[in-house]
């Protein structure tokens, strides 16, 4: 999926963040990458050990590090350099979403804010790191990704990558805001893991998120009127199934973890369920992103 070069793609609440230090070592991606990070549940929703991340005193992330500040992406204006740079992208995407989700809740809408990251960040969940992946944050409604996990993607999950992989991953990000501003995340137990369990259904129904933004993608408009997104191609859907596919539990766990898939320690689905809701929200909207109202063997 690809930008209209002429339209106007300013709007949406992105910043970048430098940093001046070092952070230290972080942690391992484990069952997570793609997440919701919420204080004192951390370790167990990604399925690694965040004792060093987040620890119970608010402290760094396992080393010392200050950022330099946030400055906006003013400079960022069109379509065109959506498709060029991969921090406009990031504000082109902010802004589809926006008008999506502004269009499917209408005055319950909010914001959230992006924050492109270098390595390490303070955010308000806590310290944390690359290695966590992208994530959002419920208590300051942000959503932080360092672009470099865009590289990971295609060399240590081995999806094939491309534009609409990388959009996918901000629409997942951005279904965890809708989630938490409709109340869907109140009273969920975070704790468990399993095919069963509430992180498992979150995750799907982000993903199911993020494929119905990715069929109303083409209508979103810039405030002159311009679509900001062009239709996508199947090859572009493509690789938006295939990044899901990429950050399976199952894929991981025999990739990156112990080489054996245990189903307890599901916490974002499998591949396969991955793509199943994705491709749900594609062909039938946010209304069909019902994962917590289904049986496990409905959820695939």
């Amino acid at each position: 999926m690809t930008f209209n070069p002429d339209a106007d793609i300013q709007g949406g609440r992105v910043k970048k963040r430098g940093r001046n230090a070092a952070i230290g070592t972080g942690i391992g991606v484990g069952a997570g990458g793609i997440g919701v990070v919420i204080v004192l549940l951390l370790g167990q929703f990604l399925g690694v050990d965040l004792s060093g991340v987040v620890p119970a005193t608010g402290g760094g992330a396992g080393g010392s590090g200050t950022t330099t500040g946030d400055t906006d992406l003013s400079q960022c204006r069109t379509g065109a350099q959506a498709n060029e740079n991969i921090d406009c992208r990031m504000q082109g995407a902010a802004t589809s979403l926006d008008q999506y989700w502004g269009g499917v809740l209408g005055s319950k809408y909010t914001q959230p804010e992006m924050i492109i990251f270098d390595g390490a960040t303070q955010t308000g969940c806590g310290s944390a790191t690359a290695d966590v992946g992208p994530f959002y944050c419920p208590p300051d409604t942000t959503v932080y990704i360092d672009t470099t996990f865009y590289n990971d993607l295609t060399s240590r999950f081995g999806a094939s990558g491309g534009p609409l992989a990388q959009l996918y991953v901000v629409a997942h990000e951005w279904g965890h805001h809708i989630q938490n501003i409709t109340g869907i995340m109140d009273g969920l137990n975070l704790q468990q893991a399993g095919p069963s369990s509430d992180s498992v259904r979150l995750e799907l129904q982000a993903d199911c998120f993020a494929g119905s933004w990715v069929q109303g993608a083409a209508q979103t408009k810039d405030k002159d009127g311009r679509p900001l997104l062009e239709p996508p191609t199947k090859a572009q859907i493509a690789d938006a199934l295939n990044a899901a596919a990429a950050v399976g539990d199952d894929h991981i766990q025999s990739t990156l973890g112990s080489g054996q898939v245990n189903p307890e320690g599901f916490t974002h689905g499998t591949s396969a369920q991955r793509e199943k809701w994705f491709e749900v929200g594609y062909e039938q909207g946010p209304q069909s992103c019902t994962t917590f109202d289904v049986s496990v063997r409905q959820l695939g």
